[in-house]
């Protein structure tokens, strides 16, 4: 757990942590909650929620609050504003204390009941376990086409074979998702991000429940920020340790077509004694500028995500602002805190035949 960011809380000793992140979901809370103690009560372990209210301007905040004052395995954070779903989700991370950490949307269309399921597949030793929206209940041409055209690409370009980097229904082992940092939108590139540091990773199919109430907060400009994000994620997987296997492939790109073209333009001028100015004018500044132009833009672009990068990790710059934390757990003491290695899949799918 980040200290600097929440101060010195206890580390409270339980087996999963469930974090949800809610932007304007009032009429979705309930229900959610509901059905998240429903299953992990029949589960038998001990457990955490982490909501988290990223800005939102409804009864949010006021019905969370509540919530949170009659349930001591409710922790709520408040950001000052809407930073997005990355800091939400990386704030919440940044409170857990579960082994296991499962993250979902709040707005009812990830179901709790197969919370279970990413449980199940965690204790048989994978590191992280990603939904997959088979029979996905979008529409075709602003999510669903744009959603496997980036899925596509993202599996190709980070070598993660996923079928759905999209959706937030993940399971993670503690030590896996805490230690990276996020920024941006870089939530949905978990799972790359993690498999760099040599995490395994598998998948298994979810439902794709059909929003019931509340608005979307996609639109098409966010798939072209996924693909601009992508670039981003690819640059930081294979050459943020050798920036110069990248740019060295474009520097010596321009400077041997510079030199081919120079002594193109030599022999012209001293052998066919051609005015270069006046015959090869146009084409000798356009090559220039496009090359100069070319490598400056690209190579500011990809230095600022490595300064980006190199900013938030060493400085520790949290994504985030947070306005308060309220929650009524209290410290366990040493005895109780010494908890039995009782996690395994069999435990859990034993507790689910039995419920």
């Amino acid at each position: 757990m980040n200290k600097e960011r929440f101060g010195q809380l206890p580390r409270i000793a339980v087996d999963f942590s469930i974090v949800v992140p809610f932007y304007n979901e009032e009429a979705n809370i309930q229900p959610l909650y509901d059905g998240i103690v429903g299953v992990m009560d029949s589960l038998g372990h001990s457990y955490e929620m982490v909501f988290v209210d990223d800005g939102s301007r409804d009864l949010t905040y006021k019905i969370l609050k509540e919530i949170s004052d009659h349930d001591e395995r409710v922790a709520l954070i408040r950001l000052r504003r809407n930073f997005g779903q990355t800091a939400a989700l990386k704030a919440g991370f940044d409170y857990t204390h579960g082994e296991i950490i499962v993250s979902m949307d709040g707005d009812l269309q990830h179901d709790p009941s197969e919370i279970p399921q990413f449980i199940e597949k965690i204790l048989e030793g994978y590191d992280i376990v990603s939904g997959w929206r088979v029979e996905r209940k979008d529409a075709w041409l602003t999510r669903r086409i744009p959603s496997r055209i980036a899925n596509g690409m993202m599996a190709r370009l980070s070598r993660v074979e996923l079928h759905d980097f999209g959706t937030t229904f993940k399971a993670y082992r503690r030590e896996v998702v805490t230690e990276l940092q996020l920024y941006g939108d870089l939530h949905r590139f978990i799972p790359a991000l993690a498999s760099w540091q040599g995490a395994t990773i598998a998948e298994i199919p979810i439902k794709n429940i059909s929003r019931r109430s509340g608005k979307s907060n996609y639109n098409i400009s966010r798939t072209l920020r996924v693909l601009l994000d992508l670039i981003s994620v690819k640059f930081l997987l294979d050459y943020s340790t050798r920036p110069l296997h990248f740019f060295g492939f474009f520097g010596l790109l321009g400077t041997m077509t510079g030199m081919a073209s120079a002594v193109f333009l030599l022999i012209k001028h001293f052998y066919y004694l051609v005015d270069v100015m006046d015959d090869h004018g146009p084409l000798l500044f356009l090559t220039v500028l496009l090359i100069l132009s070319g490598i400056q833009f690209l190579s500011i672009g990809l230095l600022g995500e490595m300064l980006a990068r190199t900013y938030y990790e060493s400085q520790n710059k949290p994504i985030y602002a947070v306005r308060e934390v309220r929650a009524l757990r209290v410290k366990l003491s040493d005895s109780e805190s010494q908890m039995e290695p009782v996690l395994s899949a069999d435990s859990v799918k034993s507790r689910r035949a039995s419920v």
